[in-house]
């Protein structure tokens, strides 16, 4: 039987992150869906699909497309969508997205949840209407994202609603914006 060092300072122990499959074990914000998209490698280089409907991630289709970037340590955020679901997808870099349930009818309504996006390992993400975000740049390089919005952007009159970052509406703080 092995028994534990004795040692004169422990710290503290880390909680789990992902369950014995890999998944992770973070609350996660009702109607927020992944899909794992495939990337296909040989010694030419790669190919990553996007979007394929017949994968049956989502059932609004695809009918408008952009992307957007964000340099090193740049944060854009906090936005909300009533009329459309925002599906984003890194096509380079590491991004982190945080959100907020103000949902008043969801189970999960007030939960605040923080997910990583990454060229590392490529997926789909949906964020559902009625949820605040933040998308967050956590690597070294620009970040490169692509949305498929369920509805084709407005000009004329943006579905978008905006919070400074360092709202009290939210409870979330930036490490570099709450003195850390």
């Amino acid at each position: 039987m092995n028994s534990l060092p004795k040692i004169t300072l422990r710290g503290e122990k880390d909680n789990a992150l992902v369950d014995s499959a890999g998944g992770s074990v973070a609350a996660s914000i009702h109607g927020v869906t992944y899909y794992d998209v495939p990337t296909h490698c040989d010694e030419r280089g790669t190919v990553t699909e996007l979007f394929d409907k017949r994968w049956n991630w989502h059932p609004a289709p695809v009918n408008f497309v952009y992307n957007f970037t964000l340099k090193p340590g740049k944060v854009k955020g906090w936005g909300m969508h009533l009329l459309h679901e925002d599906r984003y997808f890194v096509l380079f870099g590491e991004m982190k997205v945080v959100m907020f349930d103000a949902r008043q009818d969801s189970p999960t309504h007030g939960l605040v949840s923080e997910v990583v996006l990454s060229h590392y390992r490529r997926r789909l993400m949906s964020i559902p209407t009625g949820v605040w975000h933040l998308n967050w740049n956590i690597g070294q390089t620009d970040v490169v994202v692509v949305n498929f919005p369920t509805v084709p952007y407005d000009h004329a009159s943006p579905d978008k609603y905006r919070l400074p970052l360092d709202t009290d509406k939210i409870p979330y703080k930036l490490p570099h914006l709450a003195g850390f």
